[in-house]
């Protein structure tokens, strides 16, 4: 490899660092990944089902019986909220819901709250 070829890898590497990760399925599934204000990290899925949405939102911190405020947001407003705990056999949680799918690019939006320590995990993605 050549010292160009290097220095650009490297660079590249640099500047996917820390940038949530995407991904899409050949269902038409779109998944986003990334960290959260703590040691936690997020996922965030959606793909069509029926004519609607399916969208899972999910939250590893790895540690159990947290209390994490969340909400799913569809084209910016509020969809569904609620709130979840981790659980004792991975420290995580995740909530699938419906949502309309309208016509052209859907924006969904992902944010959940750790209730005592405050960390935030937030993600977007367009389907």
């Amino acid at each position: 490899m050549t010292h160009r070829m290097a220095c650009a890898a490297a660079l590249t590497a640099l500047c996917l660092v820390g940038l949530p990760a995407v991904a899409q399925a050949a269902d038409g599934e779109v998944i986003k990944r990334g960290g959260c204000s703590g040691a936690a990290v997020w996922k965030l899925k959606a793909k069509p089902d029926d004519g609607r949405l399916e969208v899972e939102g999910e939250v590893d911190s790895n540690r159990t019986g947290q209390t994490w405020k969340w909400r799913i947001r569809h084209n910016g407003d509020v969809a569904h909220r609620g709130t979840a705990q981790t659980t004792r056999r991975s420290g995580s949680f995740s909530v699938e819901r419906r949502v309309g799918s309208a016509p052209g690019v859907d924006r969904i939006g992902w944010r959940a709250v750790n209730m005592r320590s405050g960390q935030t995990c937030h993600g977007s993605l367009r389907i």
